[in-house]
């Protein structure tokens, strides 16, 4: 064994000095790894980076929160054509009313507005200065409490100021810093395009996603949101996009309160047994199965893109391994002559051929981290590095080097040694 160990050492470090010894040809030949292991590396990074912190976002939704929708994700995740989610009933305040009395599994319930292509988006100004074109939601006092959000500074608005229709303004943490970066924001009268409002509080911050701020929206009163943003119609089609979330009352389970939800909706949209709902119920843990679903199939595309490198850079490894076994068939006939087995000669050209894609699989593995590290550094894109990421690239170019090596060293193994040593 110890005989094997140290006659292995030594073919590493033949292979690395042929490395040495051809540098050009090595880095040519390897480039086709290194590419290929640095986009999977570089991917996985940026694909596990954003799945990841849109999990933590989506498990701000709370484990037992049910929405209630027209149209979701869940809906196009199964392929449903946009035109016959449009068809459906809109959903209107009085569902969740219906909802609230009907369902006796259900907690609190509430609903906002301003979601989907139908939303607001609004300038914020204060004095001089003003916001980019953000998210206006409306919502109903109890909008904060089911979604689990939390307030920064001052408070929500009150039922008082839902039942008035008070024209007050509960501010992201984006907008409220661009419009009183050092100022005490409660209190004061911004204008949301062409209209005051008085801002009551400000929502705790969130981790932003894909570069962009989740924190750019504010919300009003849903009833006046209601006065003062009709829903725009779009081929006939109004797009108000109103949604419904609850959470279980104390002691119920969220699988009983999703079935009663079922009951009443369909009740009242009077859909038949053999119908299927008009309507989507959404739960954190179905948000996060479809993610999974998503990123698990961009990560296969991706690894089938990255394998073409891989396998551009194993034909490469192939055509160099076969031209140095003919460089090298005096060497070979010598070695044979002396005793090496033709086992013995298979490995040596084996193992060189894995050392030289393993190189290239350390330097594509570096490359790719480094490309994660800058994108997130330049656009501040979340990434992740797992450490199983640098061993399937690892992985990956040892394989290569192991399958398009086979042909070079069996074809050095079974050279003739006479007339290896007569070649010129």
């Amino acid at each position: 064994m110890a005989a094997r160990i140290a006659l292995l050492g030594e073919i590493v470090v033949m292979a690395l000095d042929t490395l040495r010894s051809n540098k050009l040809r090595s880095a040519l030949t390897i480039l086709g790894v290194v590419i290929g292991v640095s986009s999977i590396v570089a991917m996985t990074a940026l694909i596990r980076g954003f799945g990841d912190r849109l999990h933590e976002l989506i498990q701000q939704m709370g484990s037992d929160t049910v929405y209630v929708s027209k149209m979701s994700i869940v809906s196009f995740s199964s392929g449903k054509d946009l035109w016959d989610l449009m068809k459906r009933p809109d959903l209107t305040e009085a569902d969740a009313e219906a909802i609230r009395i009907g369902a006796a599994s259900a907690g609190m319930v509430t609903y906002h507005l301003g979601e989907g292509p139908g939303g607001t988006q609004q300038r914020f100004t204060y004095r001089n200065t003003s916001t980019k074109r953000i998210p206006l939601l409306g919502a109903d006092a109890n909008w904060l409490q089911v979604n689990f959000l939390k307030m920064g500074e001052g408070r929500f608005f009150s039922e008082f100021e839902m039942a008035r229709r008070r024209q007050v303004v509960v501010l992201g943490s984006a907008p409220a810093a661009t419009l009183f970066p050092d100022t005490d924001p409660l209190g004061k009268k911004i204008r949301i395009g062409q209209d005051e409002y008085t801002v009551v509080g400000v929502l705790a911050e969130r981790p932003s996603l894909l570069g962009g701020d989740t924190n750019e929206f504010a919300v009003v009163p849903a009833t006046t949101y209601d006065k003062k943003y009709p829903a725009p119609r779009f081929r006939g089609y109004l797009m108000r996009f109103l949604a419904i979330s609850l959470v279980p009352r104390e002691g119920a389970s969220r699988a009983q309160l999703i079935r009663e939800i079922e009951e009443v909706m369909r009740s009242r949209h009077r859909l038949k047994l053999d119908q299927e709902n008009d309507f989507d119920l959404v739960t954190a843990d179905s948000v996060i199965r479809i993610l999974d679903q998503f990123t698990q199939a961009v990560f296969l595309a991706l690894v089938v893109i990255s394998s073409i490198a891989l396998m551009v850079g194993g034909i490469g490894v192939m055509a160099i391994m076969t031209i140095t076994v003919t460089e090298r068939t005096r060497e070979i006939g010598l070695r044979k002559s002396i005793g090496a087995t033709r086992r013995g000669i298979l490995w040596q050209f084996l193992i060189e051929a894995v050392v030289l894609t393993s190189v290239g699989g350390l330097l594509g593995i570096a490359l790719g981290a480094g490309i994660g590290l800058l994108v997130n550094s330049l656009a501040d894109f979340p990434v992740s590095l797992p450490l199983w990421s640098f061993a399937l690239g690892i992985g990956f170019s040892a394989s290569v080097g192991i399958f398009f090596g086979l042909y070079p060293a069996i074809r050095a193994s079974r050279l003739d040694p006479i007339e290896a040593l007569r070649y010129e």
